[in-house]
């Protein structure tokens, strides 16, 4: 059958391009149709590595799974991630090629069209339908002539757009008729639908100011999507899940709020636990009673080492590990555990070595190449928090630059470190390493007895959660979005 395509843009970062376009994806795939995400650039540092080592969106990654594919970068080619204030890290189809400012990237990024225009044809060959996500919003006057993500992606593809925009904020119909008005006359052709997302109340109370904004955009309106309590991953730091609960569920855990923190979502399968409550910290007071603190991963373990020690946070660390808390370091985290961090070739910092927390014995050395690569091994000689956890399968991902090496033996079958466990103490390099449910239920179970509280046997694990989240998005899109509409914008 012929490709057909659909481009979702926003009328400001957070919008709810995503989500839009993983319900659209899972509407589409559950309907018969094989779907693909495609994202031309997306600016992220939240990130994944498929199983052929290629580095990309978490978005798109969460897409494709409710598309029912296998997640690959041929979905975004171009990834951004932020390094420094005035530094990104440029990913282009799943490799870096260095780091930019962005006054060079502005200037070298139409070079990338022919790459993106490869991995888009891929899916056009490949697949029946493929959503386009765009980024930020795709009225950004300075930068327009440049434009590779909203509109000019919306033109290469041949893309009819439909617009989302954020009611919650206030001012969803300005920014709508701004959007839309702000468009050349081609552009506005292009727009064929806008969703309202993130509605509260009695949709009847909106629908007098749809009427009115159809008649002065000539845009139907062709879904209102009600705020839910639907738990799929965000993209961003725009993310809710670092407003703290005050709420004691029983185990309290605190996860250290990096100025670079990235692959935030490793911190997702703790989250749904009926018993657990995580609190973003970003000050030393914020510190102290918690059962468990997480360091996650940094896109500048050195700036983000000198960072919290300078706030005070890396002593209530050492304070807290000394007492007994269960300290988790992932990727960035765990190098911040160590002796010392190294930069001899400035990858990260003009830094060239750092005193890390000197929790674990082990040092790291930033090296020019970046380790990206799936991760399936097994534990073994398991101890501390890891105690009786032998021949269990584990499996994640790898995104790091450093190498770390050291006097903490390793409970992993592996050449290279990936996970080292000391007593209370673990440091791991794996990205979804509390998606393994036998190991978050042992670390839990832990606390748990030593809490007196009621030990959980084996649950849903977090791949079967996030299926049925899916499940329930889609439910939500086809109750309030017409999909009869987006197929006949579809073209069928």
């Amino acid at each position: 059958m012929k490709h057909r395509n659909i481009m979702i843009v926003g009328t400001s970062s957070g919008a709810g391009k995503s989500i839009t376009v993983t319900g659209l994806c899972r509407v589409f795939h559950r309907d018969g149709y094989k779907v693909a995400p495609f994202k031309s650039q997306n600016m992220a540092l939240n990130s994944y590595i498929s199983k052929t080592g290629g580095e990309m969106g978490r978005a798109q990654v969460v897409q494709a799974m409710a598309s029912g594919i296998e997640p690959e970068a041929y979905m975004n080619p171009i990834l951004l991630k932020p390094t420094t204030a005035r530094k990104i890290q440029v990913i282009v189809n799943g490799k870096s090629i260095g780091n930019m400012s962005g006054l060079e990237y502005g200037k070298f990024k139409t070079s990338l069209k022919p790459e993106i225009m490869k991995s888009y044809d891929y899916i056009r060959e490949n697949f029946d339908i493929s959503v386009i996500e765009g980024a930020g919003s795709p009225v950004e006057i300075n930068i327009k002539e440049e434009d590779i993500a909203n509109m000019g992606m919306a033109k290469m593809a041949d893309a009819p757009v439909i617009l989302v925009a954020d009611i919650d904020r206030g001012g969803v119909f300005a920014s709508v008729y701004g959007t839309i008005m702000l468009m050349t006359p081609e552009e506005r052709a292009r727009v064929k639908g806008v969703i309202i997302n993130k509605f509260r109340g009695d949709v009847n109370i909106l629908k007098p100011g749809l009427s009115k904004l159809e008649e002065l955009t000539g845009v139907p309106v062709v879904g209102v999507m009600p705020y839910s309590d639907i738990d799929i991953e965000d993209e961003d730091s725009l993310t809710d899940r670092f407003k703290n609960s005050k709420e004691n569920k029983g185990i309290k855990i605190s996860v250290i709020k990096l100025k670079h923190i990235s692959n935030f979502t490793d911190i997702d399968a703790l989250s749904i636990q009926d018993d657990v409550t995580i609190n973003y910290v970003t000050s030393a007071d914020e510190l102290g009673n918690e059962d468990m603190i997480v360091i996650p991963g940094s896109k500048n373990t050195i700036d983000d080492l000198k960072d919290i020690k300078d706030r005070g946070i890396a002593t209530e660390i050492i304070k807290a590990s000394r007492n007994g808390t269960i300290i988790v370091g992932i990727c960035g985290g765990f190098q911040i555990l160590g002796e010392r961090v190294k930069d001899p070739y400035g990858i990260e910092s003009d830094i060239k070595e750092i005193p890390g927390l000197g929790i674990l014995d082990t040092e790291t050395v930033m090296e020019k190449e970046k380790n990206t690569i799936q991760y399936t091994g097994k534990l073994v000689n398991t101890k501390g928090i890891l105690e009786g956890l032998d021949g269990t399968e584990i499996k994640g991902y790898e995104i790091h630059q450093g190498v770390t090496v050291g006097n903490e033996s390793s409970v992993t079958e592996d050449d290279h470190i990936v996970a080292v466990v000391k007593d209370n103490i673990f440091g791991t390099y794996l990205h979804g390493i509390f998606d393994n449910e036998k190991v978050t239920r042992t670390i839990l179970n832990r606390i748990r007895e030593k809490k007196g509280m009621e030990q959980l046997g084996e649950g849903i694990t977090f791949d079967e959660y996030r299926e049925r989240e899916f499940d329930k998005l889609e439910k939500v899109v086809r109750e309030n979005i017409d999909i009869k509409k987006i197929y006949e914008i579809l073209g069928d």
